[in-house]
C-alpha cells in the first residue's frame, strides 16, 4: 500500500530499529514504547487488519507468531511472561491498518487483558 507506515518502514523508505526479518515478516523497536521490550511484528504482505485473513494466511500467522516467541527469548522475556496484542480497527486500538503484533514485556503487565 503507497500510502502504508508500515509498508514504507519495510521497503527502508522510513528508517527503523529492525530486530528481525525474513521473507514473510518484519519487527522493529516501537518508536513510543509502553514497555521496555514494545516490538512490533508485522507481514511483509500488506494486510489491514486481523478481520481480512483468510485460510490462505493460516502459515503466515503461525510464522508470526513463531517469531514472537523467538523475540520473546532473545529479549529476556520468556521466562517472566510477555504479551503478544493484536488490535483490530479502531475502537480495538488499531492506529496503523497494516495488520502487526505488540511484543511487550520486562515489567509486569496488569490491566484489561491480565488474566
Amino acid at each position: 500500500m503507497e500510502n502504508c507506515i508500515f509498508c514504507k518502514i519495510i521497503s527502508g523508505k522510513i528508517p527503523s530499529k529492525v530486530v528481525y526479518e525474513d521473507e514473510e515478516v518484519f519487527a522493529f523497536h516501537d518508536i513510543n514504547p509502553i514497555a521496555p521490550v514494545h516490538i512490533l511484528i508485522i507481514p511483509r504482505k500488506h494486510i489491514s487488519t486481523i478481520n481480512d485473513i483468510g485460510p490462505e494466511h493460516r502459515d503466515l500467522m503461525g510464522r508470526l507468531a513463531l517469531v514472537s516467541k523467538e523475540l520473546a527469548r532473545q529479549h529476556n522475556i520468556d521466562e517472566r511472561g510477555y504479551r503478544l496484542v493484536i488490535n483490530c480497527g479502531e475502537e480495538g486500538g488499531q492506529e496503523v491498518q497494516h495488520l502487526h503484533a505488540h511484543l511487550l514485556g520486562g515489567r509486569p503487565l496488569g490491566g484489561v487483558a491480565s488474566n
